[in-house]
């Protein structure tokens, strides 16, 4: 039996393979998954995917497993100390943009009740299904992405520009784009 496209941009990375199989495109409501899911996203910002996802578990121990309160709490002196920490990409906007993001969570949660339902508004509670048959038929980003997107900056997040936001959409499962002959759609 032929494998699936949708499996060639990870095959033989057992991160990678863990990420596609378990978590990429599939619906995700917990508000601490959801924002590491933005932190890791926009740490990805002219990077590979790879790169950061071998550098999750770094990450994670850098930012207090991506617990909100925890990360919109941390320091100037916390997020210095992170530029010398081994295994992060060592980008002070990038690390910075941790809290400054945990805090606009922190505003949407009192505002929407919490991250999902802000994040899951966009779509009213509807999974975006692409049900492509090709790679190529995927998009780099789309109307939802941009609308949501805009919303964000607006919000004070950042590193959330349209492409990397389409990214993060189907991180969290609001966006499926497993193409329909994958086994793990």
């Amino acid at each position: 039996m032929e494998r699936s496209q949708c499996r060639a941009w990870y095959e033989g990375d057992p991160i990678l393979e863990e990420y596609h199989d378990h978590e990429w495109c599939k619906v995700n409501h917990d508000d601490r998954f959801q924002f590491e899911m933005l932190c890791l996203e926009g740490a990805s910002v002219g990077l590979s995917w790879k790169t950061i996802m071998h550098k999750r578990k770094a990450y994670k121990e850098a930012f207090h497993d991506f617990h909100i309160d925890k990360c919109a709490a941390m320091t100037d002196e916390e997020l210095e100390a992170l530029m010398d920490k081994p295994g992060l990409i060592r980008n002070r906007m990038k690390i910075f943009s941790v809290r400054k993001n945990a805090l606009a969570v922190q505003r949407i949660q009192e505002e929407f009740g919490s991250f999902d339902a802000y994040l899951w508004g966009f779509t009213e509670g509807e999974i975006i299904d692409g049900r492509w048959t090709e790679v190529s038929q995927m998009p780099a980003q789309s109307e939802l992405s941009r609308r949501m997107s805009k919303d964000m900056k607006k919000r004070g997040m950042s590193f959330v520009g349209e492409i990397i936001t389409y990214s993060f959409l189907q991180s969290v499962g609001i966006v499926n784009d497993h193409l329909c002959d994958c086994e793990y759609r």
